[in-house]
């Protein structure tokens, strides 16, 4: 067998109790719901030494995480407000914003970079289109 990690897509349903629970510890952690791993173990009924165990194995995917993630690449003018409207387009179609990259304004415009995970599957063109349409907007495309 090879040293390299293999992933397996597995019911919870088959596995052992305890990685649910360890699942479950990492997000009590992450979620600053509990104050250490101790707490964490405790909290979900597992050993501290069994979340250690396993804790750098074990990731959970939902059903929000299997959304299309699309990056928008778009140019505003450096006007107040613009990086807002911008933003809530995301907003009222729907998208979960992953990530913000905005550069420094050149010639009174800025690049921003907008990565978003979309739940439902509205057209990138419909998205585009509401992008370009709002004051303050040179240009959008989609990486």
């Amino acid at each position: 067998m090879q040293d390299e990690p293999r992933y397996l897509l597995i019911d919870t349903r088959v596995l052992p109790d305890v990685f649910l629970r360890v699942a479950q510890a990492k997000r009590l952690l992450a979620s600053k719901e509990v104050k250490n791993a101790t707490e964490a173990a405790k909290a979900v009924g597992i050993s501290r030494s069994a979340l250690y165990k396993y804790k750098d194995f074990i990731f959970t995917r939902t059903d929000e995480d299997s959304g299309r993630a699309l990056t928008f690449v778009v140019s505003l003018k450096d006007n107040p407000g613009v990086l807002q409207e911008l933003l809530s387009v995301f907003f009222r179609v729907g998208a979960n914003v992953l990530s913000i990259n905005q550069n420094i304004p050149v010639d009174s415009v800025a690049l921003v970079s907008v990565t978003v995970r979309m739940k439902e599957d509205l057209p990138r063109e419909e998205i585009l289109r509401r992008l370009r349409a709002l004051p303050g907007v040179v240009e959008a495309t989609v990486l």
